[in-house]
């Protein structure tokens, strides 16, 4: 690949011509300023400032991979291996989910609806930890266990319990038969299961779908509350009295997990929508 020059504001507007054939044009920047600022450590004000800056040629290689990535529509999570949860920078790859903003705002509520110093939590289905790590971070005193049915998954939130010197407890643990796996009892109990049923896949773009791994994504037409039968076993069995279980859910199913919840035993049962609106979330306390 021949580029005019390794002149950082030439290679702007080649990679730009590039990204615009797939993404609106204010995103397209966005992307390149996010390379540049995670390769080079350079912002739009530095860009500016350094009009002559140039690159190596390594660096030249790294950017024309990421924007080949980025036209695969890769997200750039993936790319640069890293994202920000509640305040934490986390590894990221394509053995975990990318955490969403609406998730931040299960942590808000569980948070909110807490004040215990130090609660025993278990989150069910932890993925890159985000969940967990955030609610350590911000309870430093909780016991924090998270549970997850990939190894690779297991992995990154290892990595990033490391990274950020938090101490949660992961461990492999199949949420679908955790009967062996999951002991004791917790004051808090969080899960964002599999929720997105395979009709949804026609409205999912191609970053999700090629992308992001499906294990942690979807469930049967036929069975869209798979995941959340088991939950409330466990909540039962595994909660203290009045503790408190948090899911995230899919916005249609909203009242059948309520509904679920209720049958199951449970009480106080609550749906809460995220800031658009939506039905987002469901919590329950045991009797």
């Amino acid at each position: 690949m021949q580029y005019p020059s390794n002149k950082l504001s030439d290679l702007k507007v080649v990679w730009f011509n590039k990204l615009q054939k797939i993404y609106p044009p204010a995103e397209a920047k966005q992307f390149i300023n996010l390379l540049i600022l995670n390769k080079l450590g350079l912002s739009r004000t530095d860009q500016a400032l350094q009009i002559d800056y140039r690159i190596s040629e390594s660096e030249m290689v790294w950017f024309h991979q990421a924007v080949k990535q980025l036209l695969q529509e890769k997200p750039l999570q993936y790319i640069l291996g890293h994202t920000t949860f509640y305040g934490l920078p986390l590894e990221v790859n394509e053995a975990v989910l990318i955490p969403r903003p609406e998730t931040e705002e299960l942590i808000e509520l569980i948070l909110k609806e807490n004040k215990q110093k130090a609660p025993r939590i278990i989150d069910l289905g932890t993925g890159s930890g985000c969940i967990a790590l955030a609610l350590k971070k911000n309870l430093p005193q909780a016991k924090v266990k998270g549970i997850d049915i990939s190894q690779e998954a297991l992995q990154v939130a290892q990595n990033n319990a490391k990274a950020l010197s938090l101490e949660v407890d992961f461990s492999l643990c199949n949420l679908l038969d955790a009967k062996s796996c999951i002991r004791g009892e917790y004051d808090i109990m969080v899960s964002n299961p599999p929720y997105v049923t395979e009709s949804d896949r026609k409205s999912m773009q191609k970053n999700v779908l090629d992308y992001e791994p499906g294990l942690a994504l979807f469930v049967t037409n036929v069975d869209p509350l798979q995941f959340y039968r088991p939950i409330a076993h466990l909540a039962l069995k595994h909660l203290r009295q009045h503790g408190k279980l948090y899911v995230e859910i899919n916005e249609k199913y909203g009242t059948n997990c309520a509904e679920l919840f209720h049958q199951k035993g449970l009480k106080d049962v609550q749906i809460h929508q995220d800031i658009h609106g939506k039905q987002r979330f469901v919590s329950a306390s045991k009797p």
